[in-house]
């Protein structure tokens, strides 16, 4: 649920976003426009096929827009992660609450292009308004795109407000959605912004630093309190060397993880499509030192919380809150559903998931808090944050958050990649040169499918991170023209200090 969804329904005078926790008993249900929805609010959700977890919006009213919320748990939608779904429904409920605040209380029903053209302005070009990113408002766009071309193909609304204009793709390309089009507001420049990146060093002073509790000089701070430091320092050294999302790497279980076999090299695991972004199922590549990092984790904190756990009940207590992993499969405590494979499971699910241990039934997942309980998305962020603030308390110089820790590892490993291939190529005759990248594949590719980006155009991000750090080298090796050999401010430079200065 959104975090002022606490609030009594009579107070909100805006749209609000909501999540299905459960079945909902009637006394929850708003008041509805669509008068085809009876009393019986539980039973009309169940008749719908709502799942769990499914967003939803309530107007500034308190109504529910059954029109409006069927897009949620649409064909179109359910092939979307749950997260994806409900950052879908925080855009477009900040378009709908535009329209009814700064379009004199207009419904999403009566949108038109100047509404979306004022709120373009608003969003980015305003000097009082939030002047947000290209990336984020291209993402707004495509929300708020799809919503009103699932309604207009319904026959719901008559034409969409946002602007549409032929799309342009490669050669035997089909894009999804409407052929032929896209949205005509999309920035130009999402893909030309900054690419926020920490070269190794920096990255491992600012673990050191923000989540061991290193002081600057690289040793221990005696005031340092933090708990879980190894933990902590594992998960940020596993995703800035295999370059998961951070929703990726929070749900993954101990299924997922190899056992060592050599001290050297990689090891690979299969992420599954329940978990990974969009489905995008793919071989996650773990360097043999952080594997053995991350056994010592399980073997030592990790066992210990759960057997303090067990030692509280705090297993036995949940009840049907629980899926339990058999000799058959998963089921749940409830005998009623059917078995399902691991690999199967939502990352929702995967916090529910206990499995058979030495002591007992214990948690399927691999990240564990100190009651024994999964670690959330959130609090991986905050932890995030926590060093941050401790980097600028010690006067370091250094910020990270989840998302950086992927580009450090794009960046890095293309740069790497660059070099192997060049060399490798130097040496061969033009044939042999394509016959070596027909075997090999291309370097940037190669990260392309490492981060599992739908396109090589998406990747190509990377490569002017490592012009501007090709140009940065160049410029620091290099005299400038400009400066006059004799202008006495060289001269002053170049001269060497006398004794005793």
């Amino acid at each position: 649920m959104d975090e002022d969804a606490a609030e009594p329904l009579a107070t909100k005078h805006v749209w609000r976003l909501y999540q299905v926790r459960t079945v909902l008993p009637h006394a929850s249900l708003p008041g509805v426009v669509d008068a085809d929805l009876t009393s019986d609010w539980a039973q009309w959700r169940t008749g719908q096929g709502i799942p769990v977890g499914t967003p939803y919006l309530i107007a500034p009213t308190c109504e529910y827009d059954v029109q409006l919320n069927a897009f949620f748990y649409s064909v179109d939608m359910l092939g979307a992660r749950l997260t994806t779904r409900v950052g879908y429904a925080r855009d477009l409920k900040g378009f709908l609450n535009f329209l009814y605040f700064g379009r004199d209380g207009r419904t999403w029903r009566d949108a038109m292009e100047e509404d979306h053209r004022a709120y373009l302005i608003w969003r980015r070009e305003d000097p009082v308004g939030p002047r947000i990113s290209a990336s984020t408002w291209d993402r707004e766009v495509a929300a708020v795109n799809r919503f009103y071309r699932w309604q207009v193909a319904r026959g719901h609304v008559l034409v969409s407000p946002i602007p549409q204009r032929m799309r342009r793709s490669a050669p035997g390309f089909r894009p999804q959605g409407q052929p032929g089009e896209t949205a005509a507001s999309y920035s130009h420049g999402a893909r030309r912004e900054r690419i926020q990146w920490l070269p190794a060093r920096s990255y491992r002073q600012w673990r050191d630093v923000g989540l061991r509790g290193y002081g600057p000089d690289g040793l221990t701070d005696p005031l340092f309190r933090g708990r879980w430091a190894d933990r902590n320092a594992v998960f940020a050294d596993l995703m800035v060397r295999t370059g998961m999302r951070l929703s990726e790497q929070a749900s993954l279980s101990v299924f997922e993880i190899p056992t060592i076999r050599e001290q050297r090299g990689y090891h690979r695991f299969w992420l599954p499509g329940a978990v990974a972004k969009s489905g995008s199922a793919r071989w996650v590549y773990v360097p043999s030192a952080i594997l053995h990092e991350l056994h010592t984790y399980i073997d030592v904190d990790r066992r210990a919380v759960i057997s303090h756990a067990q030692a509280q009940g705090r297993y036995k207590r949940a009840g049907e809150d629980y899926l339990v992993l058999d000799d058959r499969g998963v089921t749940p405590s409830v005998p009623t559903a059917g078995n399902v494979n691991v690999s199967q499971l939502t990352p929702k699910e995967r916090r529910r998931l206990l499995v058979a241990g030495p002591n007992g039934l214990e948690p399927a997942a691999l990240w564990l808090s100190e009651d024994g309980l999964p670690m959330s998305v959130s609090t991986w962020k905050d932890l995030f944050r926590q060093a941050n603030e401790r980097c600028a308390k010690h006067a370091v110089d250094l910020r990270a958050h989840a998302h950086m820790l992927r580009h450090t590892f794009a960046v890095i490993t293309l740069e790497q990649l660059q070099r192997g291939h060049i060399a490798s190529l130097a040496q061969l005759t033009p044939a042999q040169r394509g016959q070596y990248t027909r075997v090999f594949g291309d370097p940037l590719d190669w990260v392309r499918r490492r981060l599992e980006h739908k396109s090589v155009t998406t990747t190509q991000i990377y490569l002017h991170a490592l012009e501007e750090l090709e140009m940065e080298t160049r410029m620091a090796l290099t005299s400038d023209p400009w400066e006059d050999p004799r202008d006495p401010r060289m001269i002053a430079n170049l001269t060497p200090p006398k004794a005793g200065e």
